[in-house]
């Protein structure tokens, strides 16, 4: 008998499939087909052309992606591992289409699921499954940033109705959004309202020359004496718990995408380096070379695990967000790190969008700063140590 163990995979050092279920796989794989045959054919071709590929969400929608952690309303009911799975893949093929499903999933159908009424979950949580409804979330504000408690968009009732002014900024499907989750500042607190896009004074504009997440729409959103029905305020909330829980849920998934955008980068930089001859030998057998491929993988390989183990937190209910704070930093400076290393074993041809690693590393700049800041979140993790706020 051989004594020859089989080589290990070079994107899960650690076996994390074994670690699955059945159904985990499954969806891990039925996504990974997506992207390897509908979605990485028009990325490069959509991140060059500044659009999205909006001619993919028919498709991510007959999969479940959108809305897949929520139960009923023509959900799929899929766990947190499994949504982490959906999301780490799309990423791999790039990070605006994981944008797109993030929101739309976590930021949008999530809010009115948690907050709000039965009329609104049945008008809007079907059809955003569909695909037929698309929304954005508004809560980042141009001079904010990352403290959404200094917004200035407030509401003010007006007999039945409310009447919303302000802005927001760097909104994700903003100008192509059917409904808008606004947060507002109230007499009665922080409140969330769906503001529809044919509503009067309600304007958005699209953001362009953008050098990141090129295929993902960004947008600017403006409120000018809009009014909305009091049966389109979200009635469960009235505080920044409502955005914040929001983000939560958003930043568990993108522990997992970026998993996926690294996994592309070293997979491209093990190929590119076996066939690049350098001084007579490929460039994967220089030493040099092989310390940085391995960082690469021990880097993910942590990443994998960190989010692995988040997942079964939050499906036990016992996640907290200082958790989720410590794997979206984590995992964003892996991911960031490992494209721009990926980016240089390249070479001159790293600089080209014939290879994939230079628009992860673009689009790893945005991932890296939205959600709460790599600061915001150290900080966070710095909180949690002492019990002293440093925020301020």
């Amino acid at each position: 008998m051989s004594n020859q163990k089989s080589r290990l995979d070079p994107l899960d050092l650690f076996d994390v499939r074994s670690a699955l279920s059945d159904d985990e796989r499954m969806v891990k794989d039925t996504v990974a087909r997506f992207v390897d045959e509908q979605a990485i054919p028009v990325m490069r071709e959509a991140f060059e052309q500044h659009r999205f590929p909006s001619e993919l969400i028919p498709q991510v929608a007959e999969l479940g992606l959108l809305g897949s952690s929520i139960e009923g309303y023509d959900c799929a009911g899929l766990n947190s591992i499994c949504y982490g799975l959906i999301c780490q893949e799309l990423e791999r093929g790039d990070s605006g289409l994981r944008s797109f499903v993030s929101v739309q999933s976590s930021l949008v159908m999530y809010p009115i699921y948690a907050f709000g009424s039965e009329e609104q979950k049945q008008r809007w949580l079907p059809a955003m499954a569909r695909g037929e409804a698309i929304g954005c979330f508004g809560l980042t504000e141009s001079h904010g940033g990352s403290d959404p408690g200094d917004m200035k968009t407030h509401a003010k009732r007006d007999g039945g109705d409310w009447i919303l002014n302000g802005s927001k900024m760097w909104i994700t499907n903003g100008s192509v959004a059917d409904a808008a989750i606004v947060w507002a500042k109230t007499d009665e607190g922080i409140k969330g309202f769906i503001v529809e896009k044919d509503m009067p004074g309600y304007t958005t504009q699209e953001i362009e020359n953008k050098f990141s997440l090129r295929a993902s729409i960004t947008a600017a959103l403006f409120f000018d004496n809009v009014r909305v029905p009091e049966a389109s305020v979200l009635p469960d909330v009235n505080s920044l718990r409502g955005p914040l829980s929001c983000l939560t849920q958003a930043r568990y998934g993108i522990t997992w995408g970026v998993i996926g955008a690294a996994q592309a980068c070293l997979e491209e930089a093990l190929s590119y380096t076996q066939d690049r001859i350098l001084f007579g030998k490929p460039l994967a057998g220089a030493q040099a070379t092989q310390i940085r491929l391995a960082d690469m993988s021990r880097r993910i390989t942590t990443a994998q695990l960190l989010s692995l183990q988040l997942g079964r937190l939050k499906d036990a209910g016992k996640l907290n967000p200082a958790q989720v704070s410590l794997a979206k930093w984590n995992n964003c400076r892996m991911a960031i790190d490992i494209a721009r290393d990926a980016r240089d074993l390249l070479g001159a041809a790293g600089i080209s969008a014939e290879y994939v690693a230079i628009r992860h590393m673009l689009n790893l700049e945005s991932v890296i700063t939205y959600e709460g800041t790599e600061t915001i979140h150290q900080l966070s993790i710095g909180r949690e140590l002492t019990g002293i706020n440093a925020f301020s």
